[in-house]
């Protein structure tokens, strides 16, 4: 397993087809009906009743809409705009990154400004000072887009063009993590020590279901890059809602646990700068967000082809496996995709690496978030 330069894993890529032999005979025994034929996908399977906390449809009509839940932001469908009229900011922290930026971007310069949330921060200034608060949809990515994802400006425009209306468009770039993690905390913990300890203190000092941290989430709830392009009703309450979870934590968390939250051993590799522990656990709550209080907005994950074309047939199975497991709610189909998974790692990764870290992305109870 390696890390990139925005700190995420990703799998190695894979071996030649002669090396997982063995795991392709295996897979036939652990479930044939679902490893082996996984063309009845979640499409084949029948609807299931909207559970509470799920996404409520469209809303078409314009104009004012009151929440049956206090607190929910409630969208409200205004006429699409063109991609020209939605604007895009690329955040970079450095001349020497400049060279990276896409013309079809606006460039927002934040060097001397990047405080310890990083871009998180630069969405904030944006809001405020920037302009934006007032812009029907707005955007911003990072210098980095186009490295991690495969696409220019003039693509994310056009893939917005080609489904508008959203409040919110975002994407995974390492969909690798969707096949072999169960949620992006857990994956957080190959990357980042002491992790999966330090988000529980964080969550429970913040008010936050820490029952998250070790549920089976679904490949759509995968999002560690905060790469947004929102409305106005996005944006208002997202922004809001991690401001006060990160002030309710460093206000309540003992002054141990904050000196380490703070410090740059959540950046061992010194991949971003020396960062502390703060931006890796803001970039993975977006699912905690729009379970909570935007819960009722209108949200489009992007499919980005070039990443997409990293997986093997294993991966794509063990993905498929997984949200299948977690939309019919069977603990029998996890079990099955958590055998595959660690034989799938133990080829990929080597034996050493999982008698280190398996046991850490093993829960002892299986919770469907």
């Amino acid at each position: 397993m390696s890390k990139d330069k925005s700190g995420s894993t990703t799998v190695r890529k894979a071996k030649p087809a002669k090396a997982f032999d063995d795991l392709d005979r295996t897979v036939e025994h652990i479930a044939p009906s679902t490893a082996s034929d996984l063309s009845l996908s979640v499409e084949a399977l029948p609807e299931q009743p909207r559970q509470r906390g799920a996404r409520a449809p469209r809303v078409s009509a314009v104009g004012k809409t009151r929440s049956p839940r206090q607190g929910r932001v409630v969208a409200v469908q205004t006429e699409a705009p063109t991609p020209a009229a939605v604007p895009i900011h690329q955040i970079y922290f450095r001349d020497d990154q400049r060279k990276s930026l896409d013309e079809d971007f606006m460039p927002y310069n934040n060097s001397g400004q990047a405080g310890a949330l990083l871009e998180f921060e630069a969405f904030e200034r944006l809001m405020g000072e920037g302009g934006m608060g007032s812009a029907p949809r707005w955007g911003a990515v990072s210098w980095k887009f186009f490295a991690k994802t495969g696409l220019r400006g003039a693509d994310l425009a056009g893939l917005i063009q080609a489904d508008p209306g959203w409040d919110l468009y975002f994407c995974n770039p390492n969909p690798e993590n969707e096949a072999i993690y169960i949620n992006l905390w857990q994956q957080g913990v190959v990357v980042h020590p002491g992790f999966r300890e330090l988000c529980q203190a964080v969550f429970e000092a913040a008010g936050l279901e820490s029952q998250q941290l070790d549920a089976v989430m679904p490949s759509k709830a995968f999002s560690t890059c905060n790469y947004f392009v929102g409305s106005h009703a996005f944006w208002s309450s997202y922004l809001p809602f991690v401001r006060d979870l990160i002030d309710r934590a460093q206000a309540t968390l003992p002054t141990a646990v904050r000196r380490v939250l703070d410090s740059s051993a959540g950046d061992p590799r010194d991949l971003h700068a020396g960062a502390s522990y703060w931006p890796f656990i803001v970039e993975r709550l977006l699912p905690a967000y729009l379970r909570g209080p935007g819960a009722l907005l209108n949200v489009r994950k992007l499919t980005l082809s070039e990443p997409e074309s990293r997986l093997n047939s294993h991966l794509r199975r063990l993905r498929e496996m997984k949200d299948v497991a977690h939309r019919t709610r069977s603990q029998w189909l996890y079990s099955c995709w958590l055998h595959y998974r660690n034989l799938y790692l133990l080829q990929a990764n080597g034996r050493e690496w999982c008698v280190r870290y398996l046991p850490q992305l093993t829960p002892a109870k299986i919770v469907f978030w």
